[in-house]
């Protein structure tokens, strides 16, 4: 009797433990389930309220999938892609040959996608009288060998420089376009009295307070308080300002186009978030200040 009674504990006890391991199994295939359904989308801070939008959106097609979406710059974005800790990173300029063997070196190719086209506005205080400059006077200003408005056809007062952070894609695409003027063998850099501001809307605070400012942003960031200024590819060319039409029809000579990046050739959720993207969400581009990637959106 009492060996009968052991081995009925026995069975039990197994069946226990073996409940146990299948629970075990059911919550591990959950919790991948979950994870595989999540998706970090970290970098640049000029995407970042668009690509807020557009995680929202999703969401709300799609309950089951849950987007985290954070800024930091593009350097951030790319950094934590290369560290494996998200899925998705923004970026405002592409990846630097540096970075791309820093990713080969992990295992992977990097994907690159276009996901919105944006222009860079040049921007000034409204009571300024300049109107417009050309490429090589934002260069010449921003390389510290203009110094004063008389220079560019305003007042005589002293030029206040403002620029993004170095760690910000918008920083340096200027840099590489702007100042150095797409020439590769350029070392131009910023002028040492160039005030680095951690965000769009620092830029946008200390050009509404101050009438000697000149500032750079991205054309979604740029406040009715601030005056756009007209930019000329050179001396002969007409100046236009930033809007969509003028990014679309390239006649705007300071436009970009907007990446996310994945490490390898994005496959599940990820993938069909990007593909929702490049489609049915290029529809929310136009309303927060960036330019679609099909005209007619």
């Amino acid at each position: 009797m009492e060996n009968m009674k052991a081995r009925a504990v026995l069975v039990l006890l197994a069946l226990a433990l073996a409940g146990c391991g299948a629970g075990r199994a059911v919550r591990e295939a959950k919790r991948a389930e979950r994870a595989a359904l999540s998706i970090q989308n970290t970098g640049s801070d000029t995407l970042v309220n668009l690509a807020l939008a557009w995680a929202e959106a999703y969401m709300r097609l799609h309950p089951d999938v849950r987007i985290s979406v954070t800024g930091g710059g593009s350097g951030t974005g790319i950094a934590s892609l290369l560290n494996g800790t998200i899925q998705i990173a923004n970026a405002s300029r592409e990846m630097s040959k540096e970075e791309i063997e820093a990713a080969r070196a992990k295992g992977f190719e990097p994907r690159k996608l276009v996901v919105a086209l944006d222009a860079i506005a040049v921007v000034a205080n409204p009571s300024n009288p300049v109107d417009a400059l050309t490429l090589q006077q934002i260069s010449d200003i921003y390389t510290g060998n203009l110094a004063r408005w008389s220079g560019v056809g305003g007042e005589d007062r002293p030029i206040v420089l403002l620029s993004r952070e170095s760690n910000s894609g918008t920083y340096v695409y200027f840099l590489e376009q702007v100042l150095r003027l797409g020439d590769r063998k350029s070392t131009a850099l910023f002028s040492s009295e160039t005030l680095l501001m951690p965000s769009s809307e620092g830029i946008s605070v200390e050009v509404r307070q101050n009438p000697n400012a000149l500032g750079y942003d991205g054309l979604g960031y740029v406040t009715s308080d601030q005056k756009l200024l007209a930019v000329a590819r050179s001396a002969g060319s007409p100046a236009v300002l930033p809007s969509a039409a003028t990014v679309s029809d390239e006649t705007y000579p300071v436009s970009r186009p907007l990446f996310m990046y994945t490490a390898g050739e994005p496959t599940g959720a990820v993938r069909a978030y990007l593909d929702w993207i490049v489609g049915e969400g290029q529809a929310l581009v136009k309303g927060l200040g960036f330019v679609p990637l099909v005209k007619d959106r």
